[in-house]
């Protein structure tokens, strides 16, 4: 019986749950409205406080092209609380990325997935997550768009 908790448990953590988060019009949405089952995502969840986040998004801009030409969509979403969210569009404003943000200011996404520290980048097909990763070094962003090739 233990066996099969933990088989369905870690089945679990495989797929994104359908969880109501916020776009930066305060407007909610659903993680299954943004994700299409054919389509490949590089979910990237970060804050305005983290350094190595925004260097990771800044890197991913200057491979965002190519990402687009092969359906591969970039999505970020900010952890930032109540007390840090204000910052989030100042930032992006100042920014060129051109991917989708999505805001998770209760954090619901990020526990429902266990994200314990950021930046964690996850790929997915559709709502399966095929890949994740903790941290980031520069050039890490290239093995993101490396890694959907090999898979497709």
């Amino acid at each position: 019986m233990l066996f099969i908790l933990l088989s369905i448990s870690s089945l679990s953590q495989n797929i994104v749950p359908n969880t109501k988060l916020k776009n930066l019009e305060s407007e909610f949405i659903y993680t299954n409205d943004v994700l299409n089952e054919n389509n490949f995502y590089i979910v990237s969840f970060w804050a305005t406080w983290c350094i190595p986040c925004i260097n990771e998004l800044d890197a991913i801009v200057d491979i965002y092209e190519e990402l687009e030409k092969d359906n591969v969509e970039v999505i970020a979403i900010s952890t930032d609380d109540a007390r840090t969210k204000k910052r989030v569009r100042p930032m992006i404003n100042g920014k060129d990325w051109n991917f989708k943000i999505i805001l998770d200011e209760n954090h619901d996404l990020k526990r429902a997935l266990n994200i314990v520290g950021i930046p964690h980048t996850i790929i997915t097909k559709g709502t399966k997550i095929i890949y994740r990763r903790i941290g980031y070094s520069p050039g890490e962003e290239v093995d993101l768009f490396d890694f959907i090739k090999e898979y497709e």
